[in-house]
């Protein structure tokens, strides 16, 4: 069974793990303010908030992570009804705090195609080791 790094409990991705970069709960003055001098519907801001802020978030996770992780991704956006809106939802009893609220994104969707389309690209060579081993055995 894969385990949470660094942890000794199993590991269940979900798509808000894929947002944890981008909140920003007690951290408004740091984190907040670099992340905010991006318009996250303009293509090219949103690369760059992906390339430096997301994907490099997770450089912590191992290629089977990150595997599992785009694997959820991936199986959300073949799902038409998926509602991508609610992964970009502040919930202060969980002290998370998103840098912009799912009314400040045009198409959440986008968003997370553009995340596939990025990790899938960064993280090719992982994905495809991952791929051909027995995910059975993890």
């Amino acid at each position: 069974m894969l385990k949470i790094p660094f942890i000794d409990a199993p590991y269940e991705p979900k798509l808000s793990h894929i947002l944890g970069a981008l909140s920003i709960y007690d951290q408004e003055e740091t984190k907040g303010e670099a992340l905010w001098q991006y318009n996250p519907n303009n293509p090219g801001d949103r690369e760059k908030i992906i390339r430096s802020f997301i994907l490099n978030d997770l450089t912590y996770l191992t290629y089977r992570h990150r595997f599992v992780l785009i694997s959820i991704l991936k199986e959300a956006l073949e799902n038409p009804s998926s509602d991508f809106s609610k992964e970009f939802e502040s919930n202060h009893e969980k002290h998370k705090i998103m840098a912009w609220d799912e009314t400040e994104i045009d198409d959440p969707r986008v968003f997370f195609e553009e995340i596939y389309k990025l990790a899938s690209d960064e993280w090719k060579q992982e994905l495809q080791k991952a791929s051909m081993e027995d995910q059975s055995t993890w």
